[in-house]
């Protein structure tokens, strides 16, 4: 019988306070609290895994805080890795949220999960324990990932039926020694590829001014009137240099979220669905994907034949609605990603764009085999020609003197 989903702080009370527990860590305010209510109920041994992907909070932050709470912390850096495993295919498949956009917490999660269930597994612990509560949907993508993974304890968020005030998470932390969370005033979500708020002050999607000091990235320096001019090359449907310089995708993402940032650009707002339809608001900013996710369209459409585009573009949907779901490690998405694959072992090329403020146009997109014309004229020449050779009349035959 599969192992119970842990889904209030009530069925907290059945875990062996002998046994391992592993949390999943934000540095937040629902994480350090679950750190405390574990702490309260007598667990031994509590480790608290954070995947740095590229995240806000820093290392040494969030093992102040682990530490203060009793926990083992474990640092996991996986930048390399979030980027190469999930962010590149999601750069092939296109993956945008309905037209909306680009997707994030879809990739990180799977890989947060992954790593989870590895220490989980390694140190023989009876629990995989995340902070997600049912108007995030982390909620969903993180059980599913854990369900698909097949880990063999328990696991779950004790804040899917049973929330708790952010008052009474700050006071009871303050009262236990923990003072350094009270200052925010969103729900924020960040890696190398996308800072992302919601919540607070943005839950009403009819009034959501966002403050400017919230961003980092696409927050304008750009000087009126400045432009500026790169190009980003793809091999085999992989971004590998900038401005030539072959870099790996960790560090060109970090330099064009800075460099197309600076023209205020890569900002998103827009709904996406929970579990039962109810939608919630979402801002993000992801300048390097604004421009990357465009670049390799461009690419694409240099290189493969256009009725091969159009059923990749229906299996994007399929590859991102998957993953969007919780499905990261599911059948149909990884028979989707074989198709894609498939199609970006043939997108090698470059773009080159003049960024200006408030947008971006290309310069040049070449590749190597391309499909495109470069001489019109002379390519309708050559068609017409070799259209109708078959139709051109005989020559005469040539006279023979005797």
């Amino acid at each position: 019988m599969r192992s119970p989903l842990i889904r209030s702080f009530s069925q907290l009370d059945s875990l062996d306070p002998d046994l391992p527990v592993v949390t999943l860590f934000s540095g937040g305010l629902d994480s350090s609290y679950l750190l405390l209510r574990l702490r309260r109920m007598g667990i031994r041994e509590v480790h608290a895994v954070s995947v740095d992907i590229g995240e806000d909070e820093s290392s040494g932050y969030k093992r102040q805080i682990a530490e203060a709470l009793g926990a083992t912390i474990h640092i996991l850096h996986r930048r390399a890795e979030f980027a190469e495993q999930y962010v590149a295919p999601a750069i092939a498949a296109q993956a945008v949220y309905l037209g909306i956009h680009p997707v994030s917490s879809t990739l990180s999660r799977p890989l947060i999960a992954h790593s989870a269930v590895a220490l989980a597994r390694a140190l023989g612990a009876q629990a995989v324990l995340h902070t997600a509560n049912r108007s995030q949907n982390t909620l969903r993508r993180l059980n599913g990932a854990l369900t698909l993974l097949g880990y063999e304890g328990v696991f779950g968020s004790p804040y899917d039926l049973d929330p708790v005030t952010r008052d009474d998470k700050l006071a009871e932390l303050r009262d236990a020694g923990i003072d350094l969370l009270a200052g925010r005033i969103v729900s924020g979500d960040s890696n190398l590829w996308c800072r992302e708020f919601e919540s607070g002050i943005l839950d009403d999607p009819e009034l959501h001014e966002v403050p400017e000091e919230m961003y980092t990235w696409s927050r304008p320096t750009a000087l009126p009137g400045d432009t500026d001019t790169l190009t980003v090359t793809f091999e085999q449907g992989v971004p590998v240099a900038l401005d030539g310089e072959p870099l790996p995708l960790t560090r060109l993402i970090e330099r064009l979220n800075r460099r197309v940032g600076a023209y205020g650009l890569g900002r998103y707002s827009g709904l996406e669905h929970l579990d039962h339809g109810e939608k919630v608001l979402e801002i993000r900013e992801m300048p390097a994907a604004w421009l990357l996710l465009s670049g390799y369209r461009h690419i694409e459409s240099a290189c493969l034949d256009a009725e091969l585009i159009r059923e990749k573009r229906h299996l994007e949907q399929v590859w991102t609605r998957e993953a969007l779901e919780g499905r990261w490690f599911g059948e149909l998405r990884l028979a989707a990603q074989v198709f894609i694959d498939a199609c970006a072992a043939r997108t090698t090329g470059a773009v080159t764009w003049r960024l200006r403020s408030g947008g971006a146009d290309t310069r040049s997109i070449t590749v190597g085999e391309p499909l495109y014309l470069r001489d019109r004229e002379a390519w309708e020449e050559r068609s017409i020609s070799a259209e109708s050779a078959p139709f051109a009349p005989a020559a005469a035959p040539a006279l023979v003197t005797v």
